[in-house]
Order: C-alpha cells, then structure tokens, then sequence
C-alpha cells in the first residue's frame, strides 16, 4: 500500500499513543539545530533516510534520487530503510536513539514534543518566505521538519464514465453530487462510488473535507472549540453525505470485500467511477490505467461538492514531514538531503504533487482547478495539537477508520440506529473531552 502521511498517521492516531513513554531520547538538546551546509564539497558522512514509499525502494527509484544528490554532494552516502508499518515500527525505534538521520515525522508524536526528537531547521520567520506548510512543524519560532510535497483532499473519477452518465461539469452542492451518481448507476454499469471499507485507511480521508466546506482556514480552530458534527460544520456535511451515498446504494455491494490495490485497474477501467482521496492518489491511478491498457487522462480530480461566494475551495496541506534526527552525527548531511530532496529532487513533479516551494505552479493535472478559479486554502495549525488531545481523550478517533467503518454499516443497515443520534453522539463525546484536556 502506497499511503501518504496522512493515512499512516490516522492509523496511528487511532492508537491513541503519544510516545508518552519514550523517554531513551526525550531529555536531550545537544546539538539541537541542523543548520543547512554553504559547501557541498565539505559534507560528509553516510546518512541512513527512512521512508514509507516501499514502492520507491523497490523499483530504485530512491536510488535514482540518491545518485542525483551526489552529483551535489559526492561526499555523501544515502542508505534508504523502507518500513511497510511506517509509523508503529518507527514509534518503536524512537524510544532509542537510533531512529534514522532522516525520517518522516510520525503522526503519533505531539507538536509539543517535536525539540526533544528533532534537529531545528531555522526560525519559522526565515523558512516561511520560501516554503508553504512550515507552520505545521514550527515550535517555539523553530521549524523542525518540511515537507517535500503538499496534498490536497478531492474526488479521484473516472471522466469518461462520468461524461457517459451525462455529467459534464462538478457538482456544487452535495444533493448534486448525490444525483450525478445515481446518474451513473442508471446510464453506466460502473459502481459511482467505491469506500474501501475493507482497506479501512482511506475512510480516513473523510476528515479532510474539514476547512473546504466553508472555504474556512480556521477550520482546525473550531475543531478545538466546538463541535465538529454540530448542523451545518464540515463534518457532519461531508458524513452525512457519505452516508447518503451508501444508504441509496450508491457504493459497492459489500463493503467488507473491496480491495484497495484492485480498485485503482477497476477506476482506470471504468468499473468504478469515483473515489474520495487526494492528489497523491492520481499518479497511482495513471499508472493503473498504463498497465490496464487504458487512457491515463481519463484520470480526472474534482473538489468537494461545495461553494463558497461561488467558489469551489480545497484545502492545501503538507504530506509527512522530513526531519533530521537530534541525535544524528551527520546533521549537516542530513539536512542537504531534506533540502535538495524538497528544492531539486523533483519528486512533486513526479508525484504530480503541489509544491512547498511558494510560488510554483499547480501540476497540470489540477489544470482544471485554475480554470475553474478553485481558491486553495492552508488551515491555521495553531490548534493541531490540541486537536489530537481532545480526539484522544474523546475516544472519537478523528483520524482513524473505525467510527466511518461504523457510519457506513449504518448505512447499510449493518448496524441499529440513526445517523442523528450516531452523529450527535460523536459531538457530545468530543466536547465533553474539550472540557478536560490539556492544552500541550
């Protein structure tokens, strides 16, 4: 499974475990900053980089890489550990301090905690005027990780399928949406929509409809303040609608046997029409189609159903984040690779990803985002780490697949209940844990 940062920190926030017990590596500031190298010629040292993209190991494509990062830096050795269960085997690994040069930052760990187990990058207020997202890892005014690449949440559809059906342009409201699948279920025999129940990580996805519903960079912010699933908030839109989708038999027939690694070859095809992911995904689903023997362009990406003055809006964030370890004995090394990797490297062209880099085009595949003048928005993360002790204290699970796996045998009518009383029930466990959890 080739899942993005998000994904593989909600599986791992469902654990509920905020490396409260690491202490092997908690105490240390020694040689806390990471200062990035003016000579590429006097770097030296061999770095270990671990990665979730076992895809990328695997094919050689991180080696590719590497071997391009030495024409810059000759002196420099990269050694790449791929962990297929990046995140709890990483967790494990940090109570030592043996965790890598450079890894991505592990959705368990709290903001609070970043200075005990990374090396600074620099002041927030010098890396932001080059790099978006630099907020999500700044602490104390020092920023101690960057992303390579920034994702957006969205629709990834087939739009021949789509065209079949006699859709031509993105729905605005989720009754639209509603009717355009079943549109698709009458006029094609694709399935319109596909949960991947089974694969249970990109129901997580769900949570990212947060902020683009109201076009509301504060959106994390009332997270912190009120409750998500109230009438009219994100959450419960974006929900409700899935619920919808599976309750009027828009989804596959049973959830409980989709297939993740199938589905891509199935939307390329044409069997399916649409799913709900991100940009990340796209590239995955264009391969699909290559080795299906299909048009990769059929690939298409809408926002979610909703408008704001007029306006569709999506919400841009970083994928995970690079970090050099504290306890690294190659910081200078390590922090080449993070910044040749996020500068020159181009693995956001490759992945037709957003780029950190302010003022970079879009990839052309979000070609139609500009033509259709979608506003792109960063959530203010100030709140984040609050976010995730309420989430935890609530026993909700936010960002893991449990409660939407609920929703959907709600909807399904394999299990009892209504989608009131399930939804209205999520909001009175948040808020009472807003009462009693810490700010840190």
């Amino acid at each position: 499974m080739h899942m993005n940062r998000r994904t593989l920190a909600a599986l791992a926030a469902g654990t509920a475990l905020l490396l409260a017990g690491c202490t092997g590596t908690g105490g240390s500031t020694k040689a806390a900053d990471a200062k990035a190298p003016d000579d590429p010629s006097k770097v030296t040292g061999t770095i270990t980089v671990l990665t979730q993209r076992t895809d990328l190991v695997q094919d050689g494509t991180m080696k590719r890489y590497a071997a391009a990062f030495n024409k810059v830096y000759p002196k420099v050795k990269v050694e790449f550990q791929a962990l297929t269960n990046y995140e709890t085997e990483v967790k494990i690994r940090m109570n030592t301090e043996n965790y890598g040069d450079v890894l991505m930052i592990p959705g368990v760990i709290k903001k609070s905690d970043y200075p005990k187990f990374f090396a600074s990058l620099g002041t927030g207020t010098e890396l932001s005027k080059k790099y978006r997202f630099t907020g999500f890892t700044t602490v104390g005014g020092k920023v101690y990780g960057q992303s390579p690449i920034g994702v957006m949440p969205g629709f990834v559809y087939n739009k021949r399928v789509w065209k079949q059906a006699g859709v031509t342009r993105w729905p605005t409201t989720p009754a639209e949406f509603i009717a355009d699948l079943r549109a698709i279920r009458t006029r094609t025999a694709a399935t319109p929509y596909y949960t991947n129940y089974a694969a249970q990580w990109p129901l997580t996805s769900w949570t990212f409809v947060n902020g683009s519903v109201h076009c509301d960079p504060q959106a994390t912010t009332k997270l912190a303040e009120g409750d998500p699933w109230a009438a009219g908030a994100d959450l419960r839109v974006g929900d409700t609608m899935l619920y919808d989708i599976v309750h009027d038999g828009l989804a596959e027939n049973d959830p409980t046997t989709t297939n993740w690694e199938a589905s891509k070859a199935q939307l390329a095809k044409g069997k399916i029409a649409t799913q709900w992911l991100g940009t990340w995904a796209v590239v995955q689903f264009q391969d699909a189609a290559k080795k299906a023997g299909v048009d990769p362009d059929d690939i298409g990406f809408m926002p979610f159903p909703a408008q704001t003055d007029g306006k569709f809006c999506a919400v841009v964030g970083p994928d995970y984040n690079q970090a050099v370890n504290i306890h690294s004995a190659h910081k200078a090394a390590a922090r080449a690779w993070i910044d040749w990797f996020t500068d020159k490297s181009g693995y956001d062209r490759d992945n037709l990803a957003i780029s950190p880099l302010k003022g970079a085009s879009l990839p052309a595949v979000l070609q139609p985002y500009e033509d259709a003048g979608v506003k792109l928005i960063e959530l203010d993360d100030t709140a984040g780490a609050r976010v995730k002790l309420i989430d935890s204290a609530s026993e909700v699970g936010i960002n893991a697949p449990d409660y939407r796996q609920k929703l959907v045998d709600l909807a399904r009518g394999a299990r009892s209940g209504t989608l009131d009383g399930f939804l209205d029930d999520l909001g009175g466990k948040w808020t009472a844990a807003e009462k009693t959890a810490g700010t840190s």
